[in-house]
């Protein structure tokens, strides 16, 4: 295996950790490191997708006990089942959509200026999103004074998980950002910041997962054995950059709010848009 083709692969695994769980869109980053680094092709579009298991592990890892417990309990605990029944139905709408439009929304907006036009278009509804929020309730939510209507995920409906899994659909628009949706759509909906955070994970356990795995498995005729080590070092380097990251932001989200990933989100995707059309990066197809 190339080494440099391996560095490229663990570049890519470290961009996946760091965004995957931030609302800025990692599949956007993704295919706009991926065009930079010249690291694209059928291999690079499944590799994009089979690393998100490597994060998605770091969830596993953080939230074990949480998980080992619902486990256990799921057969006699009421609280471990509503838990579990919650993320199986915000699990569905994106495997329904997933499968549905998924071939198609890869075929037209899997390129960089799409991706970065969709970063700016989410950046602006953060912004107001936050306005709103402040609107309504001030600082009181960040100083934790304030009571949500859903303070933790155990306080969640069924409804509420319904609301959460359609949301997270619009996340099949690359640049738009899976933990985005997720977690400024539940705000919407009364989640604390906390809340909404912490079962944007959890969700994100069986989509990117199941992603993952349907992504191999639909395209094993274009991989190789050959193809297992860029697809380890890519997971490794994903699985540790998300681990830290995950433990960052629960602690971030205490005491801010969203604003500063929306401007990041507007100034990155400008920027993009500005190189592309004035030619001073050649942005990959």
């Amino acid at each position: 295996m190339d080494l440099l083709l391996l560095a490229k692969a663990a570049i890519m695994g470290i961009v996946e950790g760091l965004t995957e769980f931030l609302p800025i869109s990692s599949t956007g980053h993704l295919i706009l490191a991926g065009s930079l680094l010249d690291f694209t092709g059928e291999t690079a579009k499944v590799f994009e997708i089979a690393i998100q298991t490597g994060a998605m592990f770091a969830v596993v890892w953080e939230y074990r006990e949480r998980l080992g417990s619902t486990v256990r309990g799921i057969g006699r605990d009421p609280v471990a089942r509503r838990f579990a029944l919650n993320v199986l139905i915000a699990f569905i709408p994106a495997v329904v959509l997933g499968l549905a439009f998924g071939k198609l929304v890869k075929e037209h907006l899997f390129h960089p200026v799409p991706v970065a036009t969709a970063f700016i278009v989410g950046g602006f509804i953060i912004l107001l999103v936050e306005r709103r929020h402040r609107r309504a309730f001030g600082v009181r939510d960040l100083e934790g004074t304030r009571r949500a209507r859903v303070e933790s995920v155990d306080d969640m409906t069924p409804a509420d998980a319904l609301k959460v899994g359609l949301v997270q659909c619009l996340a099949l628009i690359p640049g738009t950002s899976r933990s985005g949706s997720t977690i400024i759509g539940s705000m919407l909906f009364g989640f604390s910041r906390r809340c909404a955070t912490e079962f944007s994970f959890y969700l994100g356990i069986p989509t990117l997962i199941g992603a993952g795995a349907y992504s191999v498995l639909k395209q094993r005729d274009a991989l190789h054995w050959g193809d297992l080590p860029l697809f380890a070092v890519g997971s490794l380097f994903a699985f540790a950059s998300a681990l830290l990251c995950i433990r960052w932001l629960i602690r971030y989200v205490s005491s801010h709010d969203f604003t500063v990933f929306a401007w990041y989100r507007i100034v990155f995707g400008c920027l993009v848009l500005v190189t592309a059309w004035t030619g001073v990066v050649s942005w990959a197809e």
